[in-house]
């Protein structure tokens, strides 16, 4: 029996490398369409102006010098979180425990504030915290990477369960050191005496996070370019077979990477406990260790193009509260906004890398059966 099929009358095609500036132009003109839908929505659900409702988001970003200043900060820590995460991804490597490296990071440093206030000088139990907690979220991201390597085990669930695990570590510890007994919280730790507060830049409590964003950025930048390290990453990303035939040792890269990725997300610890906020709590991270994972996948693991997709992701989370105080709409609003310009910037890498062709010979064809 035999059937007649018609060709499609399109077919995908994969496109050459487009320019900067061409590629630059289909991500604004989806940035452009994805705000005008968001508009009409707006004006359908709700009668409000969009125009004032992006106003509102502008004002609770940048509304004042504070809210300026916390922005950029949120920016710089979901930054170096994403620039962390990136190595392992590019290698093909899915760390989805950015958040639990964050937290035991962070629950090192606060053990080193609390058990060595009285014991040691402030410049001493700062060393302290800088080392344990680059330690401890080099340890975290060394202990899946080791089972990967290994025995090839699935490193998604396996870095997934080292978050709750860290989770657990840090409500466990939470009630050891609780302050008052029975309050279930840590409070501001060393209020008085600011024993393991990181220093602030020219009296300002924001530019260190902001200083160290910078500083990974160009690091991670270099690392991941002009280093043989970060071409190891890069041919094993590519084919694990290619590069045990080149000799690269595979299961080396695999724990050199995760040590790095997890050493940097140990280093936000730092900065969110001796910088920050001084306490530790299990939602200190904030569920940005599993926004970077989508900053670093819209960026293409670019160090560089980070810096915009945090940038928007902070700006609509930033806007939130503005739309909330302003028109009484709740964050679920803002989420809905963000996820349909997310929508339309993942989108558009559709139409950079491919492109619709017409078949000129849209001719039926028989099949037999």
């Amino acid at each position: 029996m035999n059937d007649k099929k018609r060709e499609p009358l399109f077919h995908i095609v994969k496109r050459d490398a487009l320019s900067f500036k061409t590629a630059f132009a289909i991500r604004a003109i989806a940035i452009i369409i994805a705000l005008i839908i968001c508009g009409i929505i707006t004006m359908i659900t709700t009668g409000i102006s969009p125009i004032e409702v992006y106003k509102s988001i502008i004002v609770g970003a940048f509304g004042s010098v504070r809210k300026t200043w916390v922005t950029l900060q949120n920016i710089s820590i979901l930054l170096i979180i994403s620039l962390a995460l990136t190595p392992a991804f590019k290698m093909r490597f899915w760390n989805i425990g950015g958040e639990g490296q964050v937290l035991i990071g962070g629950l090192a440093s606060a053990a080193c504030m609390i058990c060595l206030a009285d014991k040691l000088p402030n410049a001493i139990v700062i060393i302290c915290m800088i080392i344990s907690s680059i330690l401890a979220g080099a340890i975290w991201g060394l202990i899946p990477a080791l089972f990967k390597a290994k025995w090839n085990t699935n490193e998604t669930l396996s870095t997934l369960m080292m978050n709750y695990i860290a989770t657990q570590l840090v409500a466990f510890y939470t009630i050891v050191w609780e302050v008052p007994k029975g309050s279930g919280k840590i409070g501001i730790i060393n209020q008085d005496s600011n024993i393991g507060w990181l220093p602030q830049i020219f009296s300002s409590k924001y530019l260190l996070s902001i200083i160290v964003a910078i500083l990974v950025t160009a690091f991670m930048y270099v690392y991941l370019n002009y280093s043989r390290h970060g071409y190891e990453v890069t041919v094993v990303g590519e084919s694990e077979n290619t590069a045990k035939y080149v000799g690269i040792k595979v299961e080396k890269v695999i724990v050199r990477t995760m040590v790095l990725s997890g050493a940097v997300c140990g280093l936000v610890g730092l900065l969110l406990v001796g910088g920050i906020n001084h306490t530790i709590t299990t939602t200190i991270a904030g569920g940005q260790g599993f926004t970077a994972v989508l900053v670093s996948w819209m960026a293409k693991f670019n160090p560089i193009t980070m810096v915009l997709s945090s940038f928007l992701i902070v700006f609509m989370n930033r806007g939130a509260s503005e739309i909330s105080t302003n028109f009484g709409l709740n964050q679920s609003y803002s989420d809905i906004l963000t996820g349909i310009i997310l929508f339309f910037i993942i989108g558009c890498e559709f139409f950079i890398r491919y492109t619709l062709m017409k078949n000129h010979n849209n001719k039926t064809v028989k099949e037999g059966k």
